[in-house]
């Protein structure tokens, strides 16, 4: 098989998601794992490394015949953790994690070290760039069998309740779309958390004012019709693409690889822009963020305090509707609150605020804002790698049995 096309691409990666997914559920009831199962792996990664490249880009065409040139290092290199970790012991998959991340095994030890003496009733994590591997296209960022076993075990031995927060949708090319996680384990939650799915299957949304709903639907009708244009329809190919999430609505401009062109990807900020401008000239009911690579339009809220500030909705706000709708029980605590960007520090300034007992790990190596983390939440650690993250969360999941 050649892969030549995007769209044969995302089915060969979503093959693999339903293959690594019946072997999470294997491994976790004791059970062989049928070799076809691992033949069909390595079979993707040789496809994977023959798709033409070009100065270490990987060469594919769009529907409309435009090509690209994507960085596929995430969706090769998990698959290759994946074959190793499913043909060696845990002990040889963690020397081998240590090839990819300096002073992998010193931070491990320190953060086991550092929790192993805890028991938390509420496990609350962003995924991208905290417990997951970043990916330049959410679409294909596919969990690793590794990476749901390590946080499967972690979460059914060592927590209440255990929440997987992200800024992505939940379905729809959403969270559960690319996760192999086993059911009734965790909480997913998506939109910053205002949407979630319980571990009984229970579903929530937070509610939205019919008005402001009715603007995001025009709004997502009108960045439809956009992107179905042969000059716009690879900005729904890269990166976060296009995600109709609960409350908010994002679409890429631009990947980590700096797949587009700069000015290319400048006329369309400026496009999505007046489509947002037209749709709500006032500013009432939008706020527009640009983070260089997405385009985030966010319906407002209010503030809740007396001047009736319209503030957005952050994943603090997701946390306490999660607290109010599941029973998550936080000012009991301990809670141990993951995240890797600014994006997640409000969910550790909620917990902190309700309980004492709140514990946190970031991801990152940014000073700036281990400072802002370290001002808010006292009890916490940094690593500098995911895999780090959910080595040490699975150490704790195997207390007992070490």
């Amino acid at each position: 098989m050649r892969i030549e096309t995007l769209q044969q691409f995302y089915d060969l990666m979503n093959t693999s998601r339903q293959i690594r997914e019946r072997i999470v559920k294997l491994v976790l009831r004791n059970q062989d794992i049928a070799p076809t199962f691992i033949d069909k792996l390595y079979h993707a990664v040789d496809i994977l490394e023959n798709i033409p490249e070009l100065n270490g880009r990987r060469i594919l065409s769009t529907a409309g015949g435009k090509v690209i040139y994507l960085d596929i290092t995430y969706e090769i290199e998990e698959l290759k953790k994946d074959l190793y970790y499913l043909e060696h012991s845990e002990d040889e998959f963690y020397s081998y994690l240590e090839g990819f991340h300096a002073g992998f095994n010193r931070e491990v030890m320190l953060g086991f070290d550092y929790l192993k003496d805890i028991r938390f009733r509420n496990f609350i994590t962003d995924r991208d760039g905290t417990v997951n591997n970043y990916c330049g296209r959410y679409r294909t960022s596919v969990q690793s069998v590794y990476n749901a076993l390590f946080l499967t075990r972690f979460a059914k031995r060592s927590v209440q309740k255990a929440v997987i927060l992200t800024s992505a949708p939940l379905e729809n090319g959403g969270l559960l779309n690319i996760s192999i996680d086993p059911e009734n384990i965790f909480i997913f939650a998506g939109s910053k958390g205002r949407e979630y799915i319980d571990t009984d299957g229970t579903r929530g949304r937070f509610p939205i004012e019919e008005k402001k709903q009715q603007k995001l639907n025009i709004l997502n009708n009108e960045l439809s019709g956009l992107i179905k244009k042969k000059e716009y329809e690879i900005f729904s190919l890269i990166g976060s693409g296009l995600q109709f999430k609960f409350g908010q609505t994002t679409i890429a401009r631009q990947d980590i690889y700096n797949s587009i062109l700069k000015e290319e990807s400048e006329d369309f900020l400026s496009t999505v822009t007046a489509v947002v401008h037209e749709t709500d000239p006032k500013g009432k009911y939008f706020r527009i963020e640009d983070t260089g690579r997405d385009i985030e339009i966010v319906l407002t809220v209010d503030s809740g305090s007396a001047s009736g500030i319209l503030k957005d909705f952050d994943k603090g706000d997701g946390v306490q509707y999660l607290d109010r709708m599941l029973g998550l029980g936080l000012k009991t605590g301990p809670n141990l609150i993951c995240g890797d960007t600014g994006s997640d520090v409000p969910m550790v300034a909620y917990s902190a605020g309700r309980t004492k007992s709140t514990w946190t790990a970031f991801v990152t190596e940014d000073r700036d804002l281990r400072e802002h983390v370290r001002s808010i939440c006292a009890r916490l650690f940094f690593v500098r790698s995911p895999d780090a993250l959910v080595t040490i969360l699975n150490l704790l999941g195997k207390r007992g049995t070490m």
